[in-house]
């Protein structure tokens, strides 16, 4: 087995773009597969059958392991089998009919748009350092970025002009983003006013630096974060993923295109997007039991007549 694994790790890593850190979790899952496999006798790849992945599935949820990795160990042993038929070192893919173990996906926390307006309002623009923190909370917020994207983000990656950004995603993929009109404006200010005076006679290819001319690290944007989000009377637990999920979910609400979410976030797979159909309709839900006559909540505060028992209608003439 060991001997086409090499060949499979140089195949994901460049033509797949994967990160450095996913190819390393293929490569241990695949080596505790490859294991598994020994101890019961199979070392060549045209011996594993279906129920032998099977059983081997079946021993990492006896040990405990979570849907989601059960799911990745499957991931890396798909993309294995695949491409050893791919290469024509197989003629079939034991894997082609397992499906992939189905995990309970927790609904993704966000932002409610007044504590948006709230975050968005905490900087102090009068100063250098509060125009920079708006401008980045408000490209934040209008690109649904990762934190790391941000902070990555370079002088050159961002056409206020033309409306949109450079971001570089996972696995060093780029893609672009539009940017809305107030983030631009924002940026802008910041540009032509505190990124001048924060860097001083410093120059830097970051967008946005600290005072002392260096671009920002994931930690400091988070320490930022925090501190306007207690400034804006924000209790719930903040991070920067949580504006990115506020970014997709309000714009679902609204009607945007999943696909067009999707590719705003770079996400590879739809399904992934698709976790934010689930928080609008778990929202309407709420609203209707919180709203309709016959919704729980309205049923549990007496209904909408005053405690009275609904009157039947009566019979429609025909």
């Amino acid at each position: 087995m060991e001997a086409y694994l090499d060949a499979f790790i140089a195949f994901i890593r460049a033509e797949r773009g994967l990160s450095g850190k996913t190819v390393d979790a293929y490569a241990a899952d695949l080596a505790v597969y490859f294991a598994e496999l020994k101890q019961r006798g199979i070392i060549q790849p045209e011996r594993v059958t279906a129920e032998d992945i099977l059983r081997h599935l079946s021993a990492l949820n006896a040990r405990g392991l979570s849907r989601r990795s059960q799911a990745r160990h499957l991931a890396a042993i798909r993309g294995f089998h695949r491409f050893l038929v791919a290469e024509k070192y197989l003629e079939k893919d034991a894997t082609e009919d397992i499906d992939t173990p189905r995990s309970a996906r927790k609904l993704p926390v966000f932002l409610t748009l007044e504590e948006v307006e709230q975050l968005l309002a905490a900087p102090e623009e009068r100063t250098p350092v509060g125009q920079r923190d708006k401008a980045m909370l408000e490209v934040l917020y209008a690109t649904g970025l990762r934190v790391s994207e941000l902070v990555g983000l370079g002088i050159n990656d961002i056409q206020l002009s033309a409306g949109y950004l450079v971001a570089k995603g996972k696995g060093s993929k780029e893609r672009i983003v539009p940017v809305g009109s107030i983030a631009a404006e924002k940026v802008q200010a910041y540009l032509d006013g505190a990124r001048p005076v924060l860097l001083g006679k410093r120059e830097s290819q970051a967008l946005f630096v600290t005072p002392r001319g260096d671009g920002f690290t994931r930690q400091g944007f988070w320490k930022l974060l925090k501190r306007y989000a207690l400034k804006a009377g924000i209790r719930k637990p903040l991070s920067p993923h949580k504006l990115r999920h506020s970014f997709a979910t309000h714009l679902v609400e609204r009607g945007a295109d999943l696909r067009a979410v999707q590719a705003m976030l770079g996400h590879a797979d739809l399904a992934t997007t698709q976790i934010y159909t689930h928080v609008n309709s778990a929202r309407l839900r709420a609203v209707y039991d919180h709203a309709h006559p016959r919704g729980d909540d309205v049923r549990g505060r007496g209904g909408s007549m005053g405690g009275k028992a609904p009157t039947r209608r009566p019979a429609r003439k025909t």
